[in-house]
């Protein structure tokens, strides 16, 4: 072989390595995804509505907020975001622009990503099909409107950075705090807050009311001592109780769309981290 075939097959295998350890990123970032509920929050609740397309309403006491397209359409999407917009929107709750996201965009959770993970988030978000549905704009009641009041709300009340393991804890249990912690942000939902909408940390997934003052349940010790690992793996997995109760909305979509996609070893962590977690009495 001369050294010019020896070249081109160099060429040859460096593309083809490259191309495969993006398929690699692009199909764990879909793994992530699910694992954090993106389709769930950006997905517009109507038939045939274009996945990650945005317009999914959230609805607070501020008033409601609407998902973004995130699809990497260049206008309407994230198409024209780099990948240091897309971790600086992740770890710091900021747009390509500088402006301050609401908290309504869970960063809060978020910002504890891993780089690796949100790398390859990105790649999977890129390489999904462009919709040019515009963004429906937040509908906020006086004065949250005005965008600026989040930089002094998360000088006040947000900590940035990425997970940071417990040497003092299993390698499982420090999974299950990462998914639970980061990804799959349960905190945001299941943690109560104060009336500026700041989680209470000395309540960590204690439940209490959520919109429409909708029961919100308490998913420490406190409460799940009550079920067995495989009684909890089956509520998790399929929404469905032993008893056969059955998940209430939003919790049914978490579920279909989040918690039963995860692996058998995430879920065994998620589940033995709620296990580890300080027992939390109801809110009142």
């Amino acid at each position: 072989m001369n050294i010019s075939r020896r070249l081109l097959y160099a060429i040859f295998s460096l593309l083809l390595l490259s191309q495969n350890s993006q398929a690699q990123d692009t199909k764990r970032g879909e793994y992530l995804a699910a694992a954090g509920g993106c389709r769930g929050c950006h997905t517009e609740e109507k038939k045939d509505a274009v996945p990650f397309a945005g317009g999914s309403a959230l609805k607070t006491p501020f008033g409601s907020f609407f998902a973004p397209n995130i699809t990497p359409h260049p206008q309407a999407g994230i198409g024209a975001w780099s990948e240091a917009d897309f971790m600086r929107a992740l770890r710091e709750g900021t747009r390509p622009d500088g402006a301050h996201y609401y908290p309504a965009f869970p960063y809060t959770s978020f910002t504890k990503i891993v780089d690796s993970d949100a790398k390859d988030l990105y790649a999977y978000f890129h390489s999904l099909p462009q919709s040019a549905r515009a963004s429906t704009p937040h509908d906020l009641k006086f004065p949250f409107g005005f965008r600026f009041l989040n930089l002094f709300w998360k000088w006040l009340f947000f900590t940035p950075g990425p997970f940071v393991p417990d040497p003092a804890k299993s390698q499982e249990i420090n999974r299950g705090a990462y998914l639970v912690q980061a990804l799959a942000h349960c905190g945001e939902c299941h943690t109560p807050r104060n009336f500026l909408g700041v989680s209470k940390k000395d309540r960590f997934l204690a439940g209490g009311k959520g919109p429409g003052d909708q029961g919100i349940p308490n998913i420490t010790p406190t409460r799940l001592k009550n079920m067995s690992d495989s009684d909890l793996l089956q509520y998790l997995q399929t929404g469905i109780t032993v008893d056969g109760d059955v998940a209430a909305e939003p919790m049914s979509e978490v579920i279909t769309s989040t918690l039963a996609k995860l692996t058998a070893p995430d879920m065994n962590a998620v589940i033995g981290f709620l296990r580890s977690v300080a027992p939390q009495p109801e809110e009142k």
